[in-house]
């Protein structure tokens, strides 16, 4: 396999897919506990496109990324702990961003996450605002823009790439086309068959690649990011994913034609790594299982954890607001 990464790589990836989608299962059902309030939009089978994602960026380096709502596994995956994001959900004050971001706007400088974001688009200008800083400084980094298939319909999507294109900037637009925008299917929204096919108009590549394969997103990322590097300007990634559940809360995803679910839940990321490994002899069965159980564990312990941690208190509100 020509994308194939070394044995300890695909490790971490694998255990941090199975990191990502305990915590998500664990995230729903303290959700529908009310031990989580709010909404929560779960990333529940696009593992794949965070963990190979993460796998490119050097936030020592000064790389950065943005990504929607569905952030949770991006977070997880570019090295933030179980502990601070299960502390965040709840509004907690040891979380991630002091319990005031809650599950759709986490932040962590430290690992190279500027946010995620509520407000669709929202962070592709972020994402070229720090790209320009990079640019003027040359500091060699890059900046990534994490959306749906449903963002490249707004104004903010064509004109940050555009922006992009025209200045050269060290910036990586990633689209996870999960098929869906919220309820509407991509089809019935876009009048091109695939995001990719965008990037002909603003004179950028535009790469489409499997979502469920780590190793395949990985492998187009790193040019991608190594591109952008150069000087050569930015690149428009289509991931061809899937979530298993519905787009936030309580929905059940009625609007999906039948077996369309079990076909993806057919292409696991987690087992086709995992499948990859077994046959390559870097991983048996035995071992398998406990990665699973050992994801199982951490996700419990971050989650009792989180639990007897104490809320802000009410003066926290006015804090944080400026920046000295």
């Amino acid at each position: 396999m020509a994308n194939e990464l070394a044995a300890d790589i695909r490790q971490h990836m694998l255990q941090r897919m199975l990191n990502i989608r305990y915590c998500e299962e664990r995230i729903q059902e303290l959700f529908l506990e009310n031990v989580i309030r709010g909404t929560t939009h779960l990333c529940i089978g696009q593992e794949g496109v965070s963990v190979a994602m993460a796998s490119v960026v050097d936030a020592q380096r000064g790389d950065t990324v943005t990504c929607t709502y569905r952030g949770h596994g991006h977070a997880l995956a570019l090295g933030m702990s179980l502990k601070s994001m299960m502390a965040e959900m709840m509004g907690k004050e040891a979380g991630c961003c002091k319990g005031k971001g809650g599950s759709m706007h986490l932040t962590d400088m430290d690992i190279g996450l500027i946010g995620t974001f509520a407000v669709v688009g929202a962070g592709l200008p972020v994402t070229n605002g720090a790209a320009l800083t990079a640019q003027i400084k040359k500091t060699g980094a890059v900046s990534i823009s994490i959306f749906g298939d449903g963002t490249p319909n707004i104004g903010a999507w064509h004109e940050a790439v555009n922006l992009a294109a025209v200045w050269k900037l060290p910036s990586v637009f990633l689209c996870e086309n999960n098929l869906y925008g919220e309820y509407s299917p991509y089809a019935n929204t876009a009048p091109v068959p695939n995001v990719a096919d965008r990037a002909s108009a603003y004179g950028i590549p535009g790469v489409m690649v499997d979502g469920q394969d780590p190793e395949a997103v990985a492998a187009v990322m790193r040019e991608a990011v190594d591109r952008a590097r150069s000087g050569s300007g930015p690149t428009l990634i289509e991931a061809k994913t899937y979530r298993y559940k519905g787009h936030s809360r309580t929905d059940t995803a009625p609007y999906r034609p039948a077996g369309e679910l079990e076909k993806w839940l057919a292409r696991d990321p987690i087992n086709i790594l995992a499948d990859r490994m077994k046959q390559a002899g870097q991983l048996t069965e035995s071992q398998f299982k406990d990665m699973h159980t050992s994801a199982q564990e951490a996700v419990q312990e971050a989650t009792t954890w989180a639990l007897e941690q104490p809320y802000p208190p009410v003066e926290a509100v006015y804090e944080d607001i400026w920046v000295n």
